[in-house]
């Protein structure tokens, strides 16, 4: 399955989704980098692991409907069949939502609903919680909302700096990304 990824900073999940296509683990290929920030980490990592990679910046554009038709366009081009969001600081609108129904991707560094939105993990630390964690859910219109298709659980040990449980949450979405992608493309392969 061919494979968009689309990232808005350092782009480490974007490094380990590649790298899992590469060998094997996931049935598909990363074929290009979408990013809205032109100066992303994640464009670096592309470079490095000779994945194309375009910048779009919404404020180049009149409405956010000509910002995803640009978008659009690129994945059409690429022949892209599933996006995933990494790390995409973006609510994704109407244009790339009709196209990709039911094919767009996010992770979350949250046990959703728990927590949406910006810094999730600090907003856990502010709340005193014991038990954080990482989903993996649909993409629909509202902010990190849509039908959740797996999570795993981490807990925060008294003391932990937000730092510490930062790396703790990348290290398990590092690897529950690659194997829900995986296990969305045997489904979508299903349904074919």
């Amino acid at each position: 399955m061919r494979l968009a990824v689309f990232a808005s900073g350092s782009g480490s999940n974007f490094e380990a989704i590649t790298k899992a296509a590469k060998s094997g683990m996931i049935n598909g290929s990363v074929e290009v980098l979408i990013c809205d920030k032109q100066n992303a980490y994640a464009l670096k990592r592309a470079e490095k692991l000779g994945v194309p990679a375009y910048v779009f910046q919404a404020k180049e554009f009149e409405s956010k409907a000509a910002f995803e038709s640009a978008i659009l366009k690129k994945l059409e081009e690429n022949q892209i069949e599933l996006i995933i969001l990494a790390g995409y600081m973006r609510l994704v609108g109407g244009t790339l939502l009709s196209a990709f129904e039911g094919r767009i991707l996010n992770i979350h560094p949250s046990l959703l609903p728990a927590f949406p939105g910006l810094d999730a993990v600090g907003q856990a630390m502010d709340a005193g919680v014991k038990v954080t964690g990482v989903t993996v859910h649909y993409v629909d219109a509202g902010m990190d909302t849509g039908p959740i298709i797996a999570q795993e659980p981490l807990k925060i040990y008294s003391g932990d700096k937000k730092e510490v449980v930062q790396k703790k949450i990348q290290q398990v979405e590092h690897q529950l990304y690659p194997e829900v992608i995986q296990y969305v493309i045997e489904e979508l392969s299903g349904r074919v």
